[in-house]
């Protein structure tokens, strides 16, 4: 399989809690799908969690060779967690468009977290 491109990012969890206090379920609602809340609130490291799941986002961006702007919407992106599996990536809208451009067919994705950052890195493949 041919690689169409690589993307990293590394996100502050300070920020991310900072957000989700101060818009609530608002900002929950425009980054994240009802799954990745589900599995994110599910766990003992809540921001956390929801910190590697933007820096996923990110990343799957970044590997398309863009970055998040006007006609994206976050929901477009949407990471699973599977207990004993890699994480996974599925896309819509604009960002399944841009996948199709690239001739891009699927993600590989990895993710980690600490207490104060999140990092993650995809690989969108032919």
């Amino acid at each position: 399989m041919e690689i169409v491109g690589i993307g990293t990012q590394i996100v502050d969890c300070t920020k991310v809690r900072k957000l989700i206090d101060q818009h609530g379920e608002t900002f929950l609602a425009q980054v994240y799908t009802e799954s990745e809340m589900r599995f994110c609130n599910g766990r003992t490291h809540v921001t956390e969690h929801y910190t590697a799941i933007w820096a996923a986002k990110e990343a799957v961006l970044r590997s398309l060779g863009t970055t998040w702007h006007r006609g994206i919407c976050w929901t477009d992106i949407e990471v699973k967690c599977e207990k004993g599996q890699a994480p996974s990536v599925t896309v819509g809208g604009a960002v399944e468009e841009m996948m199709a451009t690239k001739s891009a067919g699927r993600f590989l994705l990895s993710m980690a977290h600490s207490r104060n950052f999140a990092t993650a890195t995809s690989i969108a493949m032919r």
